[in-house]
């Protein structure tokens, strides 16, 4: 009698008693595929803090550049699946068509957790073009074939394709002029080297503000929060019109899905911080934080979506 009651006081004991947390309970890594500095670099730094205080465990960003992203992304895809190490990718991953071999498949060899931002492009003039809307700039391509000249921070960058996704959506034709980067391409518009281009909002909202150049139109499918009074391109008469960058996580295929829910979940949780919120607004990023079925779609129409573009501008892969 004596060993059930003390057998009973100890299952009781047992059963208020917390339960270890089965995952993560050591640190967490995030591959970065760029340099420190850079916009997915940013990202990753911002949610590795909150998650690290959200679940207890250190979640350590690990910068992997090289190859536009891949080198990282390989590391991720051949590491265990056990939730234990995350790539922060951005949108190059799903843009394989640029790469004539590539180490991983990306249908295949990873898992989705989350879009933590999109990174929205704006399309500028220079303004000596007669144009103030997108309308009217494609009129004037359509009225002067190939005249028009515009900039992109590199082939296959999403600059240039988001000027080649425009080109094949209203059949204008423009000659292309690649910078070695983003900050060239702006420098070329300004000195009307080239009339048009498409740029990384936060590095050229002072040049808006200063009337140096003239915004037609914001890449995604919501206005900007940094330009509210420039609309989207899909608003000026071009429904369905979408290209931004974007910066999500993702794990290796075969993870456990324990892992990815608890995972997902605190993500999600992260992404509804107040303080989160601000700081990707505040490097020109606009907060997603969706969930891993969510992103999962999201990838799957984002690579046949650009693989179109890429051959419609018979861009080679290297």
């Amino acid at each position: 009698m004596l060993l059930r009651m003390l057998s009973f006081i100890a299952a009781m004991l047992g059963a208020g008693a917390p339960q270890a947390q089965d995952f993560p309970t050591r640190p967490v890594r995030i591959v970065v595929g760029f340099q420190a500095g850079g916009g997915t670099d940013i990202a990753a730094r911002v949610i590795a803090q909150k998650l690290t205080d959200a679940l207890g465990v250190t979640f350590i960003v690990d910068n992997r550049p090289g190859a536009a992203g891949n080198i990282g992304a390989d590391i991720v895809a051949k590491s265990n699946a056990d939730g234990y190490t995350i790539l922060m990718a951005n949108s190059t991953i799903a843009i394989p068509s640029l790469s004539a071999k590539l180490p991983f498949d990306v249908k295949k060899d990873f898992a989705p957790l989350s879009n933590i931002a999109l990174g929205p492009s704006v399309l500028l003039v220079n303004p000596s073009l007669p144009v103030t809307d997108v309308k009217g700039l494609v009129a004037l391509a359509k009225a002067k074939p190939r005249t028009l000249i515009y900039g992109s921070g590199g082939v296959g960058n999403v600059t240039h394709l988001a000027m080649e996704l425009l080109m094949s959506m209203t059949g204008i034709e423009m000659t292309h002029v690649p910078y070695k980067g983003a900050a060239p391409s702006v420098v070329g518009l300004l000195s009307g080297e080239v009339q048009l281009l498409f740029a990384g909002i936060p590095g050229v909202l002072a040049q808006i503000s200063a009337g140096k150049v003239r915004a037609l139109g914001v890449s995604i499918s919501q206005r900007s929060a940094a330009l509210p009074n420039v609309p989207t391109i899909a608003e000026t008469g071009l429904p369905g019109y979408y290209a931004a960058s974007w910066y999500g996580l993702l794990v290796p295929a075969g993870t456990p899905k324990r892992s990815i829910d608890i995972l997902a979940k605190h993500i999600g949780t992260v992404m509804r911080v107040p303080e989160v919120k601000e700081k990707m607004l505040a490097q020109g990023f606009e907060p997603v934080g969706d969930t891993p079925a969510q992103f999962g779609k999201f990838i799957g129409e984002e690579i046949p979506r650009w693989e179109k573009v890429v051959k419609r501008a018979d861009i080679k892969p290297e």
